[in-house]
C-alpha cells in the first residue's frame, strides 16, 4: 500500500463529510487534502482511542516529532511521507501541524470551558487551523492571502461549533462539556445534568444560542471569501453547505441531542458537495 493509499483508506473509512467535499478537487490538491486530513485523524483518533492519558501524550509526542522529521525531508509514517510532497509547493506551514497537535493535546487536558473566550482558542487549534492549512491547499490565487485565510478561519470554528451541538449526549458520556460554563449557568442548565443524560433548564433556548453564533460563524465566513478565491475553495464553501444542513437538522429536531446524534445521509452529503462544486 502506497502512503497516498493509506491516506484514502483512512479518509474513505471515516465516513466524514470532508470525504464528500474532497471529491471533486484536481488530483494534486486531493491528494494532499487527503493527507492532511488522514494526520488529523491520526492525532484526533490519539485521544479518542485513549484509556491511559500518558500513552496517549506519549503517542502525541511522537507525532510531534514525527512532523518535524517530516519538515526536515525524511518522513516514516506514511501520511507524513504523503504529506511530504505538498509541503513546499503549497506553503505548508510547520507551526500549523504542531498547533493542531496542541488541540488534541488538549482534549487530554481540559474538559470544561470557562467561557467562549477558552472555547474559541480550542476552536482555533482544533479547527480554525486546519481551515487555513486546507485553504492554502485548495490554493489562494494570492499567495498566504490574509483575508481568505481569515475566512478559512471563521469556517473552521462554525465547523467546530456545530460539532459541539451535535456531540453534547455523546461528549457528556464522556465526562466531556464544551459548552461555556457561564452559558450553561445563564440558561440554567446544571452541567451534572447533562452528565447524568438530563437536558434540564432552558436546555432548548441555551441550544438555540448555541445555533445562533454557529451560524452566525457560518454568515462571517461567507462574507469573508474574496471573489477571487471563490472557485478555488469551493471545497470548503462546501463543506459550510453540509455542515449548515446539519445544523438546521438538529435545530428542526428539537435541539435533542441528548437524546441522540443528528447525521446526513451519504448521499445528502454528497449531493450538497456536488452541488456547491458545481455551483459556487
Amino acid at each position: 500500500m502506497t502512503p497516498d493509499q493509506y491516506c484514502q483508506e483512512k479518509a474513505a473509512k471515516s465516513g466524514s463529510s470532508f470525504y464528500y467535499a474532497f471529491r471533486f478537487l484536481p488530483d494534486e490538491r486531493r491528494r494532499a487534502i487527503t493527507a492532511f486530513y488522514a494526520f488529523c485523524r491520526e492525532v484526533d483518533d490519539v485521544v479518542d482511542a485513549a484509556t491511559d492519558p500518558d500513552v496517549a501524550r506519549a503517542k502525541l509526542t511522537f507525532w510531534r516529532r514525527e512532523t518535524d522529521t517530516m519538515f526536515h525531508g525524511a518522513p516514516q509514517h506514511p501520511v507524513t511521507q504523503a504529506l511530504l510532497p505538498h509541503i513546499t509547493a503549497m506553503q505548508l506551514p510547520q507551526a500549523a501541524f504542531h498547533t493542531v497537535i496542541d488541540g488534541m493535546q488538549q482534549d487530554l487536558e481540559k474538559n470544561r470551558y470557562l467561557n467562549f473566550d477558552e472555547l474559541a482558542r480550542y476552536c482555533y487549534q482544533a479547527a480554525g487551523v486546519v481551515g487555513e492549512v486546507s485553504a492554502r491547499i485548495f490554493g489562494m490565487k494570492a499567495s498566504n492571502n490574509p483575508v481568505t485565510l481569515t475566512y478559512a478561519r471563521a469556517l473552521g470554528e462554525a465547523l467546530q461549533l456545530t460539532n459541539i451541538i451535535r456531540d453534547v449526549g455523546e461528549d457528556a458520556r464522556r465526562s466531556r462539556i464544551y459548552l461555556p460554563q457561564d452559558e450553561l449557568a445563564q440558561f440554567g442548565v446544571p452541567g451534572s445534568a447533562l452528565l447524568q443524560g438530563r437536558a434540564e433548564g432552558d436546555f432548548v433556548g441555551m441550544m438555540q444560542f448555541q445555533y445562533d453564533r454557529a451560524i452566525a460563524s457560518f454568515d462571517r465566513a461567507s462574507a469573508a471569501l474574496p471573489r477571487e478565491d471563490r472557485a478555488a475553495q469551493r471545497p470548503g464553501l462546501a463543506m459550510g453547505a453540509i455542515y449548515r444542513a446539519l445544523l438546521e437538522e438538529i435545530k428542526r429536531d428539537g435541539f435533542r441531542v441528548m437524546e441522540h446524534r443528528v447525521a446526513l445521509t451519504p448521499i445528502r452529503k454528497l449531493w450538497l458537495a456536488w452541488k456547491t462544486s458545481t455551483f459556487a
